[in-house]
């Protein structure tokens, strides 16, 4: 669709710091309360069998995808924002698509970002408080009552990820992704931490204490990307993916050595 596009209202300049905050659905937290009666288990396990049914059938041929972490709270006027921005764009001219949480800040710029290039931008979400919306940029929207239904929907059809700075929640979906590549449930799948001085600490803290301990692998670390560079991002992605079926066609060369650049 054109970046122009009548029907897609602008999005507020501002995002809502109390994106994320709650869920107008209890669902989730009554199924982290313990157990409950036998019925009800059941109920909620079909529940939730239907929601990976929804995800599996809006995201199915959106294309393979790219996912971009990072906070929603950083408006137009931070520059990761715009860093973002650029770096949806690239994904896009890449051949693949956008996805995102759906909601302001990054999120909003990485999808910004696909639909101006002409990209295709895809936002899967966790239910959030009535106020909340999803961002003005997105071609398909999926919304979820889960946590980890949402996060498996970020990966499952992701063949790489850019993390930029974020909080809590942006960290929780570096390192889940962190794990799933470390113990081989996913493979040759780049992870970029877009920004040196905001994830400097993190990094040092993997190399200096994690790793010096033994509880992880040198090669753990050395398989993220930090970089403040978009096209440095982009070329690692282009070159880590290489050409598998069904993805865009891209040179695979990977005789660069993992890790900082």
């Amino acid at each position: 669709m054109p970046t122009d596009d009548p029907r897609r209202p602008e999005p507020t300049a501002s995002p809502d710091p109390r994106w994320g905050k709650g869920t107008r659905a209890h669902e989730e937290r009554i199924f982290l309360e313990g157990a409950r009666p036998r019925g009800s288990e059941l109920a909620r396990a079909l529940r939730i069998f239907g929601e990976c049914i929804k995800g599996f059938r809006t995201l199915h041929f959106v294309g393979p995808c790219v996912t971009v972490f990072g906070s929603a709270r950083f408006g137009p006027d931070h520059g990761a924002y715009e860093q973002a921005r650029h770096m949806g764009a690239e994904i896009a001219r890449l051949g693949f698509t956008v996805m995102t949480g759906g909601g302001p800040g990054i999120m909003e710029a990485a999808n910004r970002g696909a639909r101006e290039a002409g990209g295709r931008s895809v936002g899967c979400n966790i239910q959030l408080p009535h106020e909340q919306k999803p961002n003005a940029y997105l071609d398909t929207f999926v919304e979820f009552r889960y946590f980890f239904v949402r996060k498996l929907m970020l990966v499952k059809y992701s063949y790489a990820f850019v993390a930029f700075p974020g909080g809590f929640g942006t960290m929780d979906e570096i390192f889940e992704t962190a794990v799933l590549i470390q113990t081989g449930k996913i493979r040759g799948f780049p992870l970029v931490l877009m920004g040196r001085d905001y994830w400097r600490p993190l990094v040092d803290f993997l190399k200096g204490t994690v790793l010096a301990e033994g509880a992880i692998d040198a090669e753990d670390v050395e398989r993220l990307l930090l970089t403040d560079s978009v096209e440095e991002a982009a070329e690692y992605i282009r070159e880590y993916v290489g050409e598998r079926p069904g993805l865009p066609r891209t040179p695979h060369r990977r005789s660069r050595v993992l890790g900082e650049r």
